[in-house]
């Protein structure tokens, strides 16, 4: 049983790749809804905090924790997703990776970066959402990495503002849990088992206030500010938000060390 509930699992998420992205021709809120349901046909209750405008470009940020992400960010907002460029030569998840009108990234090549930025760039100047994960890879939910700088750029060419989303994941009636983090050596049927076969998970998404560049910020300021807004509560004592905050002091190591991302 638990067997097929896997099957149906990862069958689910393929789905939610490709209907994600395809607000403007589904209803957004059934696919706020499907996406929903994605997270909790894996047993995981799901509680969302505010929510983002639809119809105006926005680039929607948040720390990285799971592959469960992916469908929650869609229950916020639909978005085309940002990959890298390896995702396209996996079987089936490449293909419903491009269908689902990503945008790749080759992180190898260097040169290709001001390509990739101009693109996103122009997806949230057509009035799409792009959604990002800027750690660039996957943390235990208990720390996260500092938000890399580039996709930003993105934002203040397009003069859309970010929209900073806090991702976490706790037991019913108890602290935060690593239970479906996908880190170190995880495969994702083995992340997805796991995940399976727990009790009592929720997921809580928490929509910050937005960023809105003002004409002097620059990529480094509003990372360092949208970073700053997907720290836990407890942790932003003293940062300043929402505009661009200050340099923060690090987040710790992972517990559970990183995975490259699904998401770059």
């Amino acid at each position: 049983m638990l067997v097929l509930l896997v099957g149906g699992i990862v069958a689910n998420l393929g789905a939610a790749l490709v209907v994600g992205p395809l607000g403007g021709r589904i209803p957004p809120g059934l696919v706020r809804r499907w996406c929903r349901w994605v997270v909790r046909a894996a047993g995981v209750r799901v509680r969302i905090d505010g929510g983002v405008p639809a119809g105006t470009g926005l680039l929607l940020v948040a720390n990285h924790v799971s592959w469960l992400d992916i469908p929650l960010l869609a229950a916020v907002r639909p978005a085309r997703m940002l990959a890298k460029a390896e995702i396209r030569a996996w079987p089936v998840a490449g293909w419903l990776t491009a269908r689902g009108g990503a945008l790749f990234v080759d992180r190898d090549r260097i040169r290709a970066l001001p390509g990739t930025v101009a693109r996103i760039a122009g997806a949230l100047r057509a009035g799409e959402a792009v959604a990002v994960f800027p750690e660039g890879s996957t943390w235990c939910g208990r720390a996260q990495g500092r938000f890399r700088r580039a996709v930003f750029q993105a934002a203040l060419d397009a003069g859309v503002p970010v929209q900073p989303v806090r991702l976490r994941y706790r037991l019913a009636g108890g602290p935060s849990t690593t239970t479906p983090a996908f880190v170190g050596e995880d495969s994702l049927l083995t992340s997805v088992w796991r995940v399976a076969t727990a009790r009592g998970l929720v997921a809580e998404v928490e929509v910050r206030q937005v960023l809105v560049p003002g004409s002097g910020t620059d990529r480094r300021a509003l990372a360092r500010a949208a970073e700053a807004a997907t720290l836990p509560r407890e942790s932003q004592a003293g940062v300043p938000g929402p505009r661009p905050a200050a340099p923060l002091t690090g987040a710790g190591e992972p517990l559970a060390g990183t995975r490259e991302a699904l998401t770059a």
